[in-house]
């Protein structure tokens, strides 16, 4: 599958409304603004009355009054695998247990034998459908994990999908090596030997190869333990490659002070997460990620502790969580929705949530989640009175254009 490349957005794009904290400097919104592209990257932003002179012979493009916000930051998604499990999903709600579900071949395993069944090119093309929902919701930067390979060629195979995916469709990714997502079946009851073959030839293998951004790790009773977590870290940190943790989402089990020990990026998921932990992700900047699409699926009532978060100033940022099992969402836009009315984020948080801290949760601060000079031009036009509505509507998609890139991926532009 090829793309021919979209059109340069460089030129003056005028008749625009920043939206409140679009602005890295944090100023106010800026009713009747401009913005200034070159070379595809922001060159001026301001007032448009006070559009430089040497800028005015360059391109126009009209705005119509959109509301601006920088591009959208899908920060936690585990896009590419084969495969579906709705099957599974009607059989929990016909009653069928956990257990029963297994033992029909369902769950984490059934996402690997698919992943590990398909081929690449597979791979890709059922991984760029759902990519381009996403993008279609003004996404202009995205994590993908691996993690339903469990072997080093597959999971070698969804990191370079994940590459092949950001280079066709000119969006920002991010790869995240989540080898210890479960154990595969052929090492059943040998967890720890199971992490040997992660540190030791998995992680080393894929990071010589230029597909490793940053590692995660499933650290909870159904998944790998405290020690175990804190081996694959120890090998991330000889790499020298960032880490993150799919922490207290079940359980807390004091994995996000160890991941803040290590200088986590983020801690994802955090439904039980401890004072102590906010504490150590305070110190240590480390972002807290929300997923309300797990939440929501899983039927969850233990909330995130949101209030001690804030009180502590900790960045939230919200993702989708995409993955076949416990959160099927497309739409960032409704995650964003879901963290205001299950979680009770402020619209100015859910908007924060999925742009500058999501940017924050993979290290991509300084060129993503807010609009500055000099920066690569990623920034969305919305048709839309008020900020608030992006987090208002669900099942409405009021994209008008994106610049992704310095190029414009989507809408018209006039």
């Amino acid at each position: 599958m090829t793309h021919s490349a979209p059109p340069s957005a460089d030129g003056v794009w005028q008749h625009l409304r920043l939206a409140p904290g679009a602005l890295a400097d944090d100023r106010d919104a800026v009713a009747d603004a401009a913005i200034v592209v070159l070379g595809g990257k922001i060159e001026w932003i301001g007032e448009r009355a006070s559009l430089p002179a040497m800028h005015a012979g360059l391109p126009r493009f009209d705005g119509g009054g959109a509301l601006v916000t920088p591009g959208l930051v899908d920060c936690h998604t585990h896009l590419v695998y084969g495969g579906q499990r709705a099957n599974e999903f009607a059989m929990r709600l016909a009653g069928a247990t956990y257990e029963e579900v297994a033992k029909a071949g369902g769950g984490i395993v059934s996402s690997v034998r698919a992943t590990r069944e398909a081929d690449e090119d597979t791979l890709f093309v059922q991984a760029a459908a759902r990519l381009e929902q996403l993008l279609a919701d003004g996404v202009c930067a995205i994590e993908i994990k691996s993690g339903y390979g469990l072997a080093l060629d597959h999971e070698r195979k969804q990191l370079r999908v994940a590459r092949r995916l950001g280079e066709a469709y000119g969006v920002t990714v991010r790869t995240t090596f989540l080898g210890a997502h479960a154990l595969p079946p052929e090492y059943a009851g040998r967890s720890g030997d199971y992490i040997d073959l992660v540190c030791s030839e998995m992680l080393p293998a894929l990071a010589a190869e230029g597909l490793v951004d940053a590692v995660d790790v499933f650290c909870e009773r159904i998944a790998f333990s405290l020690a175990e977590t804190e081996r694959v870290f120890q090998a991330a940190q000889a790499l020298g490659l960032p880490v993150k943790l799919h922490a207290e989402q079940l359980s807390d089990m004091g994995g996000a002070a160890l991941a803040a020990h290590y200088g986590a990026l983020s801690c994802d998921h955090i439904e039980h997460l401890s004072a102590e932990g906010i504490e150590a992700m305070r110190a240590a900047g480390t972002v807290a990620v929300l997923l309300p699409g797990a939440y929501y699926t899983l039927r969850d009532t233990h909330l995130p502790p949101i209030a001690a978060l804030r009180a502590a100033g900790v960045p939230m940022a919200v993702s989708t969580d995409h993955n076949p099992g416990t959160s099927p969402a497309l739409s960032l836009l409704l995650m964003a929705n879901m963290a205001c009315t299950l979680f009770r984020l402020t619209v100015p948080e859910a908007l924060a949530g999925v742009t500058r801290h999501a940017a924050r949760a993979l290290g991509l601060q300084h060129t993503h989640g807010a609009l500055h000079v000099g920066q690569p031009a990623n920034f969305v036009l919305w048709n839309v009175r008020d900020a608030a509505e992006l987090a208002y509507w669900f099942g409405q998609r009021p994209l008008r254009t994106v610049v992704r890139q310095g190029r414009i991926a989507a809408g018209a532009a006039a």
